[in-house]
């Protein structure tokens, strides 16, 4: 089928009802000055009119007043025909004439806030007050008949619009699609929202139509590979959360798609640990923790964390609970590191990282929420999975000793904090901790017992390059995202010198892991609760 003509009629009628007046009177007043009639409703009526602007009131058109309290005032033939109309059918544009009809040539409509009153949580019967109906009908139609109509359903566009206007006396044909397209997808991000709403209230974490609206924050270079293309979205109001989507960017060069990937899962990792409990640092790379420390300074913290290993550290991801200090910053400017992220900055600190012009420092404003609620999802061939969030914290776990030794308070501080660790660790995971450290970390293996092996290497290798004899893990805690599904694993942790275990537990075969750590003289806790990560 072919596209409809496009219409180069220079715009004779506007129709302006927006709920944000943003640049309203402005774009107004250049309008006007166009020679431009305006209709216009209720409260924007009254502000250009108090801009002392001539206005026609959509009453006037329609020959009807508004009613039910502002609930129906647009829904009339006299606008929505004077929007549908095509320019290019000589009977439609009859039509129009035998029922005293004028065309709109320009609509501006924005909505009512709904998603800005679902968000501040006001009641059910405020939030139905402001679904807007009439808005997106009138958005629809104009969109179209784009090919005639000019549709603006954000106050940035005025701008541009307006330009158009003074110097053609009309839009072009591609700013017009352009528009339309945008006020689809405004109306279709509205719908979503309000959809969203309802299955929230009806207690539906997955209804059986689930809506996603995000909006384009910008285009990447590429994405994973340099052969794959990539953007980065973010949600809507309501759904903010701080983190790598929302910071700002305040040094360095564009993030790019592993970079943003990344540095959220740095920054959900070190959001577990609560600043009120002292300085925690998160060292990333391809998305698995290389080092996770807690310290009495957050330079401290840094050190621990990169202790566990430096190799892989450089080029890594680097994340704070707190805000970066000068001396902190000083100490991570001394290797090569891709991006920080942190609820902000001192001045100080900035001004060392400003002499590292490919280094990325991310100012979040806060801290991602561990326990909030939410949805993850992930495409697959032909849809997505979706589930929701895995906010269990280690902190608010009950562990349940099941060995003859229980740990001591220091094990069970250390088991805790393996515990966190271990739930941003891809699966297989298993994590060495001491003394609030990481000391060994392995990640994504297809066996458990392959994954104890290469932590214990990885601690050996970290005592190595600090000129110890004896292995980092002699001595530590270890941490295990699922249960030990034969002894083996749990074996090799103590050749590596682990004392206590924590797991969840759940194997047919606990009872022979637990014999094996009694044997061993080892203190074991479950905690009944399992952290795959794929």
């Amino acid at each position: 089928m072919s596209a409809q003509p496009a219409d180069s009629t220079p715009i004779r009628t506007a129709l302006l009802s927006v709920s944000d007046k943003t640049g309203l009177v402005e774009f107004a007043r250049g309008l006007a000055a166009l020679g431009i009639g305006i209709i216009s409703t209720g409260g924007t009526a009254a502000a250009l009119q108090a801009a002392g602007l001539a206005v026609q009131q959509v009453s006037e058109v329609t020959g009807f007043p508004e009613i039910l309290d502002g609930r129906v005032k647009t829904l009339h033939p006299a606008v929505h025909a004077g929007l549908l109309a095509r320019g290019d059918d000589p009977a439609h544009m009859a039509a129009l004439e035998r029922h005293g009809i004028g065309a709109i040539g320009l609509l501006a409509v924005n909505l009512y806030p709904f998603e800005e009153a679902a968000a501040s949580g006001a009641t059910f019967a405020h939030c139905i007050e402001e679904i807007d109906i009439g808005g997106p009908a009138m958005i629809r139609a104009a969109a179209k008949n784009h090919a005639r109509v000019t549709v603006v359903v954000d106050p940035a566009d005025y701008p541009r619009v307006l330009e158009a206007l003074q110097r053609d006396g009309t839009t072009s044909p591609a700013l017009r699609r352009e528009l339309a397209a945008k006020a689809f997808a405004r109306t279709a991000a509205y719908d979503a929202a309000i959809s969203t709403w309802f299955a929230a209230q009806a207690g539906e974490t997955f209804p059986a139509t689930l809506n996603i609206s995000v909006s384009r924050i910008t285009a990447m270079r590429y994405g994973e590979n340099p052969h794959q293309q990539a953007a980065l979205y973010r949600f809507g109001m309501g759904s903010e959360r701080a983190g790598a989507a929302s910071a700002r960017l305040v040094q360095g060069k564009e993030l790019s798609y592993n970079n943003i990937n990344d540095t959220d899962a740095a920054y959900e990792l070190v959001a577990e640990f609560a600043p009120q409990d002292g300085p925690a640092v998160a060292i990333i790379k391809h998305a698995n923790p290389c080092g996770v420390a807690r310290g009495a300074t957050l330079v401290e913290a840094y050190r621990k964390a990169l202790a566990c290993d430096p190799v892989s550290a450089f080029g890594g991801i680097i994340a704070l609970n707190m805000p970066l200090d000068a001396e902190t910053a000083g100490e991570i400017a001394k290797i090569f590191t891709e991006v920080i992220i942190a609820p902000d900055a001192s001045a100080e600190a900035q001004a060392i990282i400003a002499g590292k012009k490919s280094l990325r420092l991310l100012l979040a404003g806060g801290l991602p929420d561990p326990r909030a609620s939410g949805l993850l999802i992930r495409s697959v061939a032909g849809g997505f999975l979706a589930q929701t969030r895995d906010a269990v914290l280690a902190r608010d776990l009950d562990l349940k000793v099941v060995t003859k030794r229980a740990p001591t308070e220091e094990e069970r501080a250390d088991l805790l904090f393996a515990f966190t660790v271990c739930k941003h660790v891809k699966s297989n995971a298993i994590v060495y901790a001491k003394h609030g450290a990481t000391v060994g970390i392995g990640a994504g293996q297809m066996s458990r017992i392959d994954s104890a092996r290469i932590a214990a290497w990885k601690a050996e290798a970290a005592a190595r390059a600090a000129g110890l004899e004896r292995s980092l893990a002699h001595g530590s805690v270890v941490a295990s995202d699922a249960f030990f599904p034969f002894s083996d694993g749990l074996i090799a942790a103590a050749k590596a010198g682990a004392t206590a275990v924590i797991q969840p537990g759940g194997s047919v075969r606990d009872e022979e892991v637990i014999a094996a750590a009694d044997a061993r003289g080892l203190a074991m806790v479950f905690t009944g609760v399992r952290h795959f990560r794929h």
